[in-house]
């Protein structure tokens, strides 16, 4: 059972910095072996524990992160939650993630802060509105809320946007998710780290793998920085890292690794509720309970696995908030950063057994990672525990480039700019 200490206890330990802090999850040493390890300590990997231990039982688990949790791309990104996807094998399954956000607060006793101010996503040409308006119509026939709106409506829901006649991009409409919008990143790994200790998940940072062992063409243990672990599977969930993690099992993956950048201006006072995303050219910003602007756009054309971004992405995300809002350019840039994405051919990832037994692999997730979460790690841990994909994933095989079965949907803001 989770302890809980007051605030007198809590000054009473900084008083007495030789005492060791309470902490929100266990950290143990490593077991000679586990029922299943899973490499990566971010949102993914601890929601795939969680599911492991609540909805299967399993509870022999543990998480290796290599640094410290949330330390990859899960405190690295623009914390926007959506499903508003229209191909087939998308729809379903960023829809149960977004039903999952809903209720993750009340399911993790811990607050993710979940704020559904609802997505909207400017057109900026006729032709984009007649394409907006198939998406949304294929959206509502499959359960998801999806709205079509007008220049008038846009102009009354977000006054703020440049309507000028000398407008750079003329804003003919738009559609709107009203229950999409955002959730802190931090909380979530936080939540799902703590959740999954409480189960009996060993949680191990610092903990980096550095290899695998097979024996006869199946996986049996990591080698790590601390010694070798044993185990009965393994799932890898690292985010942009997938390449470089699968390739020490011998796996070559259609995947690149670029950086993504993503900024936050000075908190001004709260003037943007809503997610806004633009058909113009990938960007997509919207407001902090600090009151900071954040934003984002297309990743950097190259590969890479720093974290530090040129100077090229910056002008261009730069100039589409100014361009959209106009006021942005009175703000100073408080901070960016970058994480790390696992680009694929088709922009849609793998939740998918490999073809070494017993391994199994999460990544590939492009501009989507943050909101998959929940149903990347429900559907992971029902893979992992039954050996054979959810139906949820069917489509995000290893083998669908070579069955011609691409999932061509990297998600609204792209998938428009490519239109």
């Amino acid at each position: 059972m989770t302890k809980h200490y007051s605030a007198l206890a809590l000054a009473r330990h900084a008083l007495q910095p030789d005492l060791e802090w309470p902490r929100a999850w266990a950290s143990p040493d490593p077991k000679p072996s586990y029922d299943v390890i899973i490499v990566g300590g971010g949102g993914h990997g601890l929601a795939t524990a969680y599911y492991l231990a609540k909805n299967h039982g399993i509870r022999n688990v543990a998480v290796l992160e290599r640094s410290y949790i949330g330390s990859g791309n899960a405190g690295r990104n623009t914390t926007i939650i959506r499903s508003n996807y229209m191909i087939g094998g998308n729809t379903a399954f960023f829809e149960h993630s977004l039903k999952l956000w809903e209720g993750l607060s009340h399911e993790l006793n811990f607050n993710c802060m979940v704020s559904q101010r609802g997505q909207v996503v400017l057109a900026v040409s006729p032709s984009q509105v007649d394409v907006f308006a198939r998406r949304g119509n294929i959206m509502r026939l499959n359960g998801i809320d999806a709205e079509l709106l007008d220049r008038a409506e846009v102009q009354k829901l977000l006054p703020y946007l440049d309507y000028s006649k000398e407008a750079r991009w003329p804003i003919h409409g738009a559609i709107y998710q009203p229950r999409a919008g955002t959730a802190r990143h931090d909380a979530v790994v936080w939540g799902y780290a703590r959740a999954a200790s409480a189960l009996g998940v060993d949680i191990i940072e610092n903990c980096e793998v550095t290899g695998f062992s097979m024996t006869d063409g199946r996986v049996t243990g990591v080698e790590t920085s601390r010694g070798r672990i044993g185990a009965g599977k393994v799932g890898i969930a690292v985010a942009g890292h997938t390449s470089h993690v699968a390739g020490m099992a011998g796996l070559r993956l259609p995947v690149e690794s670029h950086i993504l950048q993503a900024f936050v201006t000075e908190p001004i006072k709260p003037i943007v509720h809503h997610v806004v995303s633009w058909g113009a050219e990938l960007f997509y910003l919207s407001q902090s309970d600090k009151g900071g602007l954040v934003f984002g756009g297309h990743i950097d054309g190259f590969n890479t696995y720093t974290q530090r971004g040129q100077f090229s992405r910056i002008q261009t995300v730069a100039e589409c908030a100014v361009s959209l809002m106009p006021f942005v350019s009175r703000l100073r840039l408080l901070r960016h950063w970058g994480g790390i994405q696992d680009m694929t051919p088709d922009g849609s990832p793998f939740i998918c057994r490999t073809g070494i037994r017993s391994l199994y692999l999460n990544g590939g997730w492009c501009y989507q990672g943050f909101k998959a979460t929940p149903a990347s790690g429900w559907t992971f841990a029902h893979t992992i525990a039954h050996d054979q994909e959810h139906e949820l994933v069917r489509d995000f095989g290893l083998d669908r480039f070579e069955k011609g079965r691409e999932l061509d949907e990297f998600g609204i803001g792209n998938w428009t700019y490519k239109q």
